[in-house]
C-alpha cells in the first residue's frame, strides 16, 4: 500500500488469523537433517529456517510433495528462488505508523482516489453489484480498500513475489508466517495464476491490487471475468470479487453500516469513548451524541472514536468497523479506511475541528516512559498511539481530573 510501509507486520495482516499455520509437519528424518544442518531453529510453530538456502528450499520442495504439488510447478517455483536482500532491509527497518488521523486520512482520502474511486464504482457497477449480492458487501467498502492499497491498481509493488516469500521464509524471525505462502505460491504456478519470473508485489509477498498473500488468494479467490483464473493483478472483476469475499470471511455483516460521523455534546463522559462496543448508538444518542447527516442505527453496538481527541472529529464506529480492525490493526489506518468508505458512500467530509495539538515523537516517547513509570502497560517505548498508551491515558485525565478521551496533550505529559 503506498501510505503505509508493509514493515507494519507486527500488527499487520500477517499477525492475525489470516496467517495460516503449517499445512504439513516435517517427517521426522527431515527434523533430524535439519538439526544437523543448523536450519532448525526450534523457533515458533517449530517451523524449519535458516542454514544453506538450496538445502532449505529442498526442504520446502519435500514439504510441497506431500501436499500433492506437481514436481513442474515445484521446479518452476523454486529453481530460480534466491535471497533478496532488499526483501530483508524492509523487513528489518519495520518502519513505524505515527501520523495523525487527520494528516493520513486527508493525504489518503484525496481528490485523486475520491474521483477514481466513484469513476470505478460506475465503470463495474454490475461487478460490484454482484460482490454485494453474493458477499453483501458494499461497492465503496471494496473501492476504499482498493484505493488505499494500490490506487486501484497503478501502484503494486516491484518485488518478485517468489523471492520475497523464499527470503523471508528462510529467514529465522517469521518463518511460521511465510513458509506456508510459500507454499501456496507454488500451489498458485501449478493452478497457471503465478509466473515465478514476473509476478511482482509488495516486499512481504503480497499479491494484486487489492494485496493479498497467496494463501489467502487460493482460499478465497474469485475468477470474476470467466478466464478460469484468478488474476488480482490484472483483473478488476477477480479483485472486486475476491475482495468482497474475503473481506465477508473477516466478519463482514450484510446491510449495517460501519462508520458515521457525529456531533458530541462538552457534557459527554469521555472515558466511555474508544474501541468498546459496550454501548448501542441509541445510548450514545440519549447522551447527547447526534449524527452529522442521517439517522443513527440505534440498536446496534457502537464504540465512539475519537482519533484526535474530543476537539477532533468525531465517528461512531458499528460491529462492521471490526473487520477494518481485521484488515489492519493500525487505528489511523482503520479509521482513516473506513472514513474513506463513507464519503465513497456520499458522506460529507468530516468536521476537522480544533484538535489539541499533537505530541511530537521525542514527547510521545517521554510521555510513555512516564505513563510505565506509574505502572501502566504501554508496551513498548516507541512513539506510537497505541491501544495501551491510549488505555493509560485516559486512566490519568480521569485521575488528573481532565476530559477522559485518551488524546495525549502537551497539557497532559507537562502535569506529569
Amino acid at each position: 500500500m503506498l501510505f503505509l510501509s508493509r514493515s507494519r507486520l507486527s500488527r499487520s495482516r500477517l499477525s492475525r488469523s489470516r496467517a495460516t499455520p503449517p499445512r504439513l509437519l516435517p517427517t521426522a528424518a527431515t527434523l533430524l537433517a535439519l538439526v544437523v544442518s543448523g536450519g532448525w531453529t526450534g523457533s515458533a510453530a517449530a517451523t524449519p529456517c535458516g542454514g544453506d538456502f538450496r538445502a532449505f528450499l529442498d526442504g520446502v520442495a519435500q514439504e510441497a510433495r506431500g501436499l500433492g504439488r506437481s514436481e513442474d510447478a515445484i521446479r518452476r517455483t523454486l529453481a530460480s528462488a534466491r535471497i533478496d536482500r532488499k526483501v530483508l532491509s524492509r523487513d528489518r527497518a519495520q518502519g513505524v505508523f505515527k501520523q495523525t488521523f487527520l494528516t493520513f486520512s486527508q493525504r489518503s482520502v484525496n481528490g485523486y482516489r475520491l474521483k477514481h474511486g466513484a469513476g470505478n464504482l460506475r465503470k463495474y457497477a454490475n461487478v460490484f453489484a454482484k460482490a454485494e449480492r453474493d458477499h453483501g458487501v458494499p461497492g465503496p467498502v471494496i473501492a476504499a480498500f482498493w484505493g488505499l492499497e494500490t490506487d486501484y491498481g497503478a501502484v503494486q509493488g516491484d518485488f518478485n513475489t517468489v523471492n520475497a516469500l523464499a527470503t523471508l521464509a528462510h529467514d529465522c524471525r517469521r518463518p511460521h508466517l511465510f513458509r506456508p505462502q510459500l507454499l501456496a505460491a507454488i500451489e498458485m504456478v501449478e493452478h497457471g495464476d503465478l509466473d515465478p519470473a514476473r509476478t511482482t508485489g509488495a516486499w512481504a509477498g503480497e499479491i494484486g491490487q487489492v494485496q493479498m498473500l497467496p494463501d489467502d488468494i487460493i482460499r478465497f479467490g474469485v475468477d470474476g471475468d470467466g478466464d478460469r483464473h484468478v488474476d488480482l493483478k490484472g483483473s478488476a472483476p477477480d479483485t472486486i470479487l475476491t475482495a468482497a469475499r474475503f473481506i465477508r470471511h473477516l466478519g463482514w455483516r450484510p446491510g449495517e453500516p460501519w462508520l458515521q460521523e457525529v456531533r458530541l455534546p462538552a457534557s459527554l463522559p469521555f472515558e466511555k469513548t474508544g474501541l468498546s462496543f459496550d454501548m448501542t448508538a441509541g445510548e450514545w444518542e440519549r447522551l447527547g451524541v447526534r449524527p452529522r447527516e442521517g439517522a443513527l442505527a440505534a440498536n446496534l453496538p457502537a464504540a465512539l472514536l475519537l482519533p484526535q481527541g474530543r476537539k477532533g472529529p468525531a465517528f461512531l464506529a458499528y460491529p462492521n468497523f471490526r473487520v477494518y480492525l481485521e484488515w489492519n490493526q493500525s487505528f489511523i489506518y482503520t479509521t482513516s479506511a473506513a472514513y474513506f468508505a463513507t464519503r465513497l458512500a456520499g458522506a460529507s467530509r468530516y468536521d476537522a475541528g480544533n484538535p489539541d495539538p499533537a505530541l511530537s515523537d521525542a514527547q510521545m516517547k517521554d510521555l510513555q516512559a512516564r505513563l510505565q513509570a506509574r505502572g501502566h502497560d504501554v508496551g513498548k517505548i516507541d512513539g506510537i498511539w497505541g491501544a495501551g498508551t491510549r488505555a493509560a491515558v485516559r486512566a490519568e485525565q480521569l485521575r488528573l481530573g481532565l476530559p477522559a478521551d485518551g488524546w495525549p496533550t502537551p497539557d497532559l505529559l507537562r502535569r506529569l
